[in-house]
């Protein structure tokens, strides 16, 4: 059977999938912002990461699956630690720092990321409009990260510089990761390689938080069912139905269509924060998430030849 013979998917599931990757995905930030209370940051990652990789693991066996090779495993092994121990290990540190909303909307500069990437690589040079939308993006960037932005009568909006910084090198790591992944993929399991890496990310991030002392915080710590029901939640909706959607739609839709998840995700982030977390906002932090979201739109929306990831 060819590609023109499958059937095409009907409107109701691509609806549902996209859904899962706006949703749910921006749902994760306020997820991690929740679990990170009485959980440390980086045994929460591992914990999150391991346990879905291994279930997309049995599932692979359990269904007949390509037996995992010593390349796949290595393949899966270095795109993980730039995905889930820079990428999500950033992110998940430096919520305990910045609101969840704020850090969704840094982490949506990838796409600006990438264009640079590509173009350090030599793979083509940005056009002035995607040129511009970098640099728009890097200026929403630095607004959010200059101290002194307060909120109104209380003043608890201070964005924490640290944590801006700390999520947009995560952004990098996880750019870099990104582009790093098509080495990683398994050819017709497409699955298997995302729990190759989830299981190798979660192992890097658990190495890491015992080398911080967090197996004794977590210890000393009680741990609150809310914090443990966000930990779940991060596994089943975060790390296992948002990705299988959002694997499966990049079979299904074009590339670019799925990719518009990385200006709806801060939006979605943005608004669950405040709405249930209580997360202020000042006139700053929204400038600020509108310049970075009107930046990522201009370079997704119409990339140049040679700086689209392939």
């Amino acid at each position: 059977m060819n590609d023109n013979d499958r059937p095409s998917p009907s409107r109701l599931l691509i609806a549902l999938a996209f859904a899962a990757v706006y949703i749910l995905w921006g749902s994760t930030y306020l997820g991690m912002r929740v679990a990170v209370r009485t959980l440390p940051p980086f045994l929460l990652a591992s914990a999150r990461f391991f346990v879905a990789g291994s279930v997309i693991l049995c599932w692979n066996a359990l269904t007949g699956g390509p037996r995992p090779t010593a390349l796949m495993w290595r393949n899966g092994a270095r795109t993980g630690a730039w995905l889930l121990l820079g990428g999500n290990g950033g992110v998940v540190w430096a919520v305990q720092r910045i609101p969840s909303g704020i850090a969704a909307v840094v982490v949506s500069v990838l796409p600006l990321w990438i264009v640079l990437l590509e173009w350090v690589r030599g793979r083509g040079r940005p056009t002035g409009r995607v040129a511009v939308g970098v640099v728009m993006g890097l200026v929403g960037v630095v607004l959010l990260s200059r101290p002194g932005s307060s909120a109104g009568a209380a003043g608890q909006a201070t964005v924490d510089p640290v944590g801006v910084v700390v999520v947009a090198l995560a952004s990098l790591s996880w750019a870099i990761g990104t582009l790093d992944a098509r080495r990683s993929q398994v050819p017709g399991a497409p699955l298997l390689g995302a729990g190759l890496q989830m299981v190798a990310g979660g192992g890097y991030l658990l190495a890491l938080g015992l080398a911080t002392g967090e197996a004794q915080r977590l210890a000393d710590s009680h741990v609150s069912t809310t914090s443990v029901l966000a930990l779940g939640y991060l596994i089943v909706f975060g790390s296992l139905v948002a990705y299988s959607a959002y694997v499966w739609l990049l079979q299904v839709m074009p590339a670019a269509r799925v990719a518009t998840y990385a200006y709806v995700n801060p939006v979605v982030a943005v608004f669950l924060g405040w709405a249930i977390a209580d997360e202020p906002l000042t006139p700053r932090m929204l400038i600020a998430a509108a310049v970075i979201i009107a930046a990522v739109v201009m370079v997704t929306a119409a990339p140049p030849r040679g700086t689209r990831p392939r």
